[in-house]
């Protein structure tokens, strides 16, 4: 479904990624793994057209997407849930959710509304309800929901468990399997280490812009390099 080929991006003359190479098999959690500053969250951005390419093609569902605006890669069925939320505080849970429905017209937009609501039933009930005055999670869950009204064939989630109580990411990792349960697949950054390696298929261990890991995440959780540098075992 996706698929980085020796990708280098970054910021001014600053190289974040150097020579990033990962897929995403349709149907799985994938996640990327990495201390702070490794270029989890860059990576993520760069797949959603935020960062720009230096070198290298990012392919998704088999067409190059490398040199296409953001916009155009969400109508291909490819969704960003960025870092901290970014929900519109002095706005309604429904008018944030909306606004993640831009691409669509209005009949499509009240469907995936629809289905938003019945898979977070919360979020009916905080339907007019101003985004800002949420608990961190159920924030979060806005967020996942307005990543859905694209209806995207792929979602990436950037540090969904950032900032949230113990009993939160609990509820957090219960929404990701939901997500994937519908048939949506993720590619994951995640700060949490354990976390993401319990839920995902397979991971990536990035540090300082390069892949340095992969397997899958039972496999990463035993790794002694793994164990030693995230799990703080």
């Amino acid at each position: 479904m996706l698929e980085l080929i020796d990708v280098h991006a970054g910021y001014g003359r600053a190289a974040v990624l150097q020579g990033v190479r990962l897929h995403v098999t349709r149907g799985e959690i994938v996640t990327l793994i990495g201390s702070n500053g490794a270029g989890k969250s860059t990576a993520l951005r760069t797949i959603s057209g935020l960062v720009p390419t230096r070198q290298g093609q990012i392919r998704f569902l088999g067409q190059a997407i490398s040199d296409r605006p953001s916009h155009a890669i969400v109508r291909a069925g490819l969704a960003h849930v960025p870092e901290g939320r970014r929900l519109f505080g002095d706005m309604t849970v429904r008018e944030n959710l909306l606004l993640g429905g831009y691409t669509c017209s209005r009949r499509e937009s009240d469907e995936r509304l629809a289905r938003a609501y019945a898979w977070f039933p919360l979020l009916a009930e905080r339907d007019r309800q101003l985004a800002g005055s949420l608990s961190g999670g159920e924030q979060q869950m806005v967020a996942i929901a307005r990543g859905l009204m694209a209806d995207p064939k792929l979602l990436l989630l950037d540090e969904p468990s950032l900032g949230l109580a113990p009993k939160l990411v609990a509820q957090v990792a219960e929404m990701i399997r939901t997500v994937r349960a519908r048939g949506v697949t993720i590619l994951l950054v995640e700060q949490n280490a354990n976390l993401a390696l319990q839920l995902c298929d397979r991971g990536y261990v990035l540090q300082v812009g390069r892949i340095v890991l992969e397997g899958a995440g039972r496999e990463l959780l035993d790794d002694p390099f793994v164990r030693t540098a995230y799990l703080g075992l």
